[in-house]
């Protein structure tokens, strides 16, 4: 029986999302099961075999599964991973407490940090010193490694991380050390900076690599796992996975770089979106979204101009307050960029010392879940407030699979805000909803701005399981006039892994002057780093000649302390022309920040070099069909809008009935299995070609807003 089809699959907080495609026609088929947190990989099997049946598909037939998780974050935001000693040079024992000594909040005199992950007794120090130009000052003591790898032995430590100064100039040193410890300790896990983050940046160094270290045994027990399960399943192929970039990898990639998975379901629903907004738009000039992804936990948010992601390559994790940078543990890799702006479907709401409403950042996850679960919970959640507002169909919920309880909502929003606010159910259930959407317009504007981008030039694609039922009020809040709502929304994240090419980044350190570049040690190099590309990615490909190589500057004026990031040609670095990397550099810093500075001299901070295959594609235009019937409208349902205090007769739509060039007037709710749409009053619908819903809000001009 031939492989026809690929499968995507993202572990989400509260749900595990499945998109399933069939090469030979582009059939897209799609399952949401619940997240089973104690061990993920028995939900994977679930909704794997759920899909299959529904679809009937033997496991045989399966070409790629391509997987995208949570595991990585959870482990290191809940403390779950594994126990991890760190070798440094002589002398910075203590860096993951000293940090760069940067301050979240200036006047909080009691500012809390994240706990570092590796103790101080685990802590060690090696005589050794590489100079910042890459030369031995001092050679590494190997007896002393000798003497810490017999400590090691004695203890319960699961893997080693290795972070030693100027290592991304020099790496020898840190080799050494992994081949004594490997030596003396066959069955420890070592990880050295070097390999897993070659830049300059102690702190960012150590930090990554530790957190590496630190989900490396978890993760690799769970593939093994989970690949294990597969196989019994009756699925032939190797397992795929998703990265933070956008990026698809092998398995025995993945394992290598865990840490490089900890945004894979987001970067997903990225992805997703972007591939959406190509089926609409010309695919020359194609239009600006901002990617509004609201899942059970978190709610983020990413710009996509000109039908690209803009990418970082530094993000933080297990943050102690939301929407604080700073006040997490900060990674060096390469990550798409996306703000987290809220809370998720899940996320609990509770009075502050103030009295004040607050959403998250607690979320009931999946078990016990919202209190509308049935399920234990007996926190107010979002959830509950949209279910007690209206928008969600108790009796619909996944299609039908799940019924919602409504009196188990209003008793938990009663008892946590509305009696000690003495407000009505209704009144504290929009406040939650309000709280909710208020605070993620506001972060989702103050993000386009510090990217010197105005938030109203972009158009709206809502995705997550939440995402289509908070995207109208968000985008009034944020004077956006146009959303664009796809099919399957709630899954678009394992979507996303379908419509990803595989790609991986590596990348190099070492800060020089752009007048005193080195091109022939340059040419080198990139050549190193674009062969080691090369082979990560070749083992996931059917076709290995047929490879992408994108080469990028992360550039600055001398004396500045951020960076930015330029491409540069090939045909740049091969004519060795300085002027023109000089003018690559001030067109994206003029567009950046809005001017140049002509009299100061430039400096390049590292090399990126991202090697990719071809972008997989699905016609999303005919992947669904939908069943066209006559019979579209299930009825009508009260829904709160706000509006002078009253619920509104609105009509809901079968989303999965509805034909292309339908159109619709004022407030209404599409529903479908994965997720639900709410438009407001005073709107108007239309579905386009690829079934997409279309929705016009009713967006105020400038002079009556001022």
């Amino acid at each position: 029986m031939s492989d026809n089809y690929r499968l995507g699959v993202d572990i989400g907080g509260t749900f595990t999302d499945l998109v399933m495609v069939n090469d030979n026609n582009g059939r897209l088929f799609d399952e949401k099961v619940l997240t089973t947190p104690d061990d993920p990989s028995l939900g994977v099997i679930e909704g794997v075999k759920k899909i299959l049946e529904k679809s009937n598909i033997q496991a045989s037939e399966l070409k790629h599964i391509i997987h995208g998780t949570t595991l990585v974050a959870n482990a290191i935001i809940e403390r779950r991973g594994s126990k991890v000693a760190l070798i440094t040079s002589q002398g910075f024992r203590d860096i993951q407490e000293i940090g760069t000594e940067s301050r979240y909040d200036t006047y909080d005199l009691f500012m809390k940090i994240p706990a570092p992950l590796v103790t101080r007794q685990w802590r060690f120090e090696v005589p050794e010193r590489i100079g910042p130009d890459g030369q031995v000052i001092t050679k590494l003591d190997e007896s002393s490694v000798v003497n810490l790898a017999r400590a090691i032995a004695s203890s319960d430590i699961d893997a080693v991380a290795v972070s030693l100064m100027h290592s991304y100039q020099n790496p020898v040193h840190e080799k050494q050390i992994r081949e004594i410890l490997q030596r003396e300790l066959p069955d420890i896990i070592v990880c050295i900076s070097s390999d897993v983050m070659a830049e300059i940046g102690e702190y960012e160094r150590t930090s990554t690599t530790i957190c590496n270290a630190y989900v490396l045994p978890t993760f690799t027990r769970y593939l093994a796992r989970l690949t294990r399960s597969l196989h019994d399943l009756g699925v032939g192929k190797d397992l795929y996975l998703m990265l933070s970039d956008g990026g698809t990898v092998h398995e025995s990639t993945a394992a290598i770089y865990p840490i490089r998975l900890v945004q894979s379901g987001p970067a997903g629903g990225v992805q997703a979106s972007t591939a959406v907004n190509k089926v609409i738009t010309n695919n020359d000039n194609q239009g600006n979204i901002l990617c509004f992804d609201m899942g059970g936990t978190t709610a983020k948010a990413c710009l996509v101009e000109n039908g690209k992601p803009m990418h970082a390559n530094e993000f933080e994790v297990a943050r102690i307050f939301r929407g604080k940078k700073g006040s997490g543990i900060p990674l060096k890799i390469p990550v798409i960029e996306m703000i987290e702006i809220g809370a998720g479907g899940g996320s609990i709401a509770h009075l502050d010392n103030l009295g004040l409403i607050q959403v998250g950042p607690e979320s009931a996850s999946a078990d016990p879940g919202p209190a509308c679960y049935g399920m234990g919970g007996l926190n107010a959640t979002v959830t509950d407030a949209d279910l007690i507002l209206g928008y969600l169909d108790a009796n619909n919920f996944l299609g039908g699979d799940m019924q919602l309880d409504v009196e188990a909502s209003k008793t938990a929003v009663k008892n946590t805000i509305a009696d000690p606010l003495e407000l009505s159910v209704v009144d504290a259930a929009w406040a939650i909803h309000e709280t909710v959407n208020e605070s993620m317009a506001q972060a989702a504007a103050i993000h386009a701005l510090e990217k010197a981008k105005r938030i109203t030039d972009f158009s709206m694609i809502p995705i997550g399981g939440a995402g289509p039922v908070h995207a109208c009020n968000i985008a009034l809040k944020l004077n956006l006039s146009t959303l664009i709502c796809p099919p399957g929304a709630g899954v678009a994240s394992a979507l996303g892994f379908l419509v990803s090419p595989t790609s991986f980044t590596t990348l190099q350190g070492g800060v020089v002057s752009l007048s005193q570049l080195n091109f022939k040690t340059l040419k080198k190099q990139i050549l190193e780093m674009e062969e080691q590309g090369r082979n990560l990615i070749t083992e996931a490909m059917e076709s290995k000649d047929d490879v992408y190589v994108e080469i990028l500057a992360s550039m600055r004026y001398i004396g500045q302390g951020y960076n930015v990031e330029v491409e540069i040609p090939k045909s740049v670095l091969s004519s060795q022309n300085i002027s023109e990397i000089q003018q690559l550099f001030e067109v994206v810093y003029l567009t950046q920040f809005g001017r140049i500075e002509s009299h100061m001299a430039i400096e390049i901070v590292s090399w990126r070099v991202v090697t990719s295959g071809p972008t997989p594609t699905i016609d999303l235009a005919k992947a669904r069909v939908g069943v066209q019937s006559d019979n579209y409208k299930k009825g009508e349902r009260q829904v709160y809008f706000g509006c002078k205090n009253d619920f509104i007769s609105t009509p809901i739509y079968e989303r999965s009935k509805l034909e292309i060039g339908q159109k619709f007037e004022g407030s209404a709710i599409f529903e479908e299995r994965e997720s639900t749409i709410v438009v407001p009053p005073r709107s108007n619908s239309y579905v386009d070609k690829a079934l997409n819903i279309i929705i016009n809000l009713p967006i105020e001009d400038e002079a009556e807003l001022t």
